[in-house]
């Protein structure tokens, strides 16, 4: 056949306008997302590497066949948390952003860009590389782990809350919300998260990045109202913190890229617009209503969602900051939804609000080590009983 004779050449991503035209609309005619839901097409905003130009170290790759870009793949390198003796931490290398043009399909394009991302990796030092892919999208799974020699790792919810712009939340009187200094910030996610799966350990540099919009925490309020709370003045040692509390931050992911939907179920369809005339006619119905999603839209990223006591008290302190950031999110000129990723087996699924339509419940994550004492671990990583994993950070640089 034509296409055993054509040959493939795979090199780094120029930056000049021919290559990021050429990326741009590759990205255009590829759908993300699984077909039996809905079709999401990414706006990169003449930004083809968008979404890892915010990571420590990153390469995009792109593939050609007679003078056409037929394949792109992004990667990106950082040190996390990782369970593993005898150490806690790894260098890991993100596998992201996969396309391949519809008419080079199953041509080895994919698995050879994916190859060639790995080298790069492990001229970096990298112990294990892991990708993230929807669990049923059945070509992308066969790739990596029937081929590439991939292992299923951790099976984290994607959890999608629509944004409403003309109604905001009330938020409970006997709970306080305060926005969190960066350096406050770092020190409890250093305290309470450090030991969690893929805890970033630049946490820092995440935190004063310009697309990090802010920490908040929430708590009851109590009669002791002159001892402040989460404060620095007496050094961090001496910091209050409540027996019952939570915190979390916003990262402003449609500063970096917009979403469209291009394809979407009937009843998605006939449900959007008759929520919105129910929901309007009858606002004490509370009937959740998705927004037009058919124009580029941009979304919040909530991310290090955290919560410490027991008992439904942190329960309704997770909901109130959900509905503080809703309303943020209400103000923004383009922002129409809320994401956020936890680990599959996480108790805060069922505390953070979302829209079952439009999230995604079982999102793959599949790791392959790619040193030989790495390889040794693999086993503890992947095998650990859904009972006793812990919890996962997302990075929002990674999204």
């Amino acid at each position: 056949m034509r296409y055993e004779e054509e040959i493939l050449i795979i090199r780094s991503y120029d930056g000049q306008s021919a290559d990021r035209a050429r990326v741009e609309d590759l990205e255009r005619r590829c759908e993300v997302g699984p077909s039996e839901r809905v079709f999401l097409f990414t706006d990169t905003m003449g930004d083809p590497i968008c979404r890892i130009r915010n990571s420590p170290l990153y390469k995009m790759l792109v593939a050609e066949v007679d003078n056409q870009l037929v394949g792109v793949i992004q990667g990106s390198i950082k040190v996390v948390t990782v369970h593993q003796a005898p150490k806690d931490r790894a260098k890991v290398g993100y596998v992201l952003g996969l396309r391949v043009a519809q008419s080079f399909r199953r041509r080895g394009i994919g698995y050879n860009l994916v190859r060639r991302l790995e080298e790069w990796f492990v001229a970096n030092d990298v112990d294990y590389a892991y990708m993230a892919t929807e669990k049923d999208n059945e070509a992308s799974v066969k790739l990596f782990i029937n081929k590439l020699g991939y292992t299923n790792f951790r099976v984290p919810a994607i959890l999608v809350n629509p944004v409403k712009h003309y109604r905001p939340y009330h938020l409970p009187s006997n709970i306080q919300i305060s926005s969190l200094k960066v350096d406050v910030a770092e020190f409890l996610y250093r305290k309470f998260m450090a030991s969690t799966e893929f805890f970033p350990h630049d946490i820092d540099h995440v935190l004063k990045h310009k697309l990090s919009l802010g920490s908040w925490v929430a708590y009851y309020k109590d009669d002791d109202a002159t001892t402040p709370k989460f404060e620095t003045n007496g050094g961090k040692s001496e910091m209050v913190i409540p027996k019952c509390w939570a915190m979390l931050s916003v990262w402003n992911s449609g500063e970096v890229f917009k979403l469209r939907l291009g394809k979407a179920p009937l009843s998605c369809l006939i449900y959007t617009e008759s929520s919105k005339v129910i929901d309007k006619i009858f606002p004490c119905l509370k009937l959740p209503s998705i927004p037009d999603f058919y124009e580029p839209f941009g979304f919040y990223f909530m991310y290090g969602v955290h919560r410490e006591g027991k008992g439904m008290g942190t329960r309704k302190l997770v909901k109130a900051l959900c509905q503080y950031v809703h309303n943020m999110a209400a103000a923004a000129r383009d922002c129409k939804v809320i994401v956020t990723e936890i680990g599959g087996e996480d108790s805060l699924r069922d505390e953070i609000p979302h829209w079952k339509l439009l999230s995604c419940p079982e999102d793959l994550w599949c790791i392959k080590a790619l040193k030989k004492e790495a390889r040794n671990s693999l086993h503890e990583l992947t095998k650990t009983p859904p009972t006793t994993r812990p919890a996962l950070f997302v990075d929002p640089r990674e999204v």
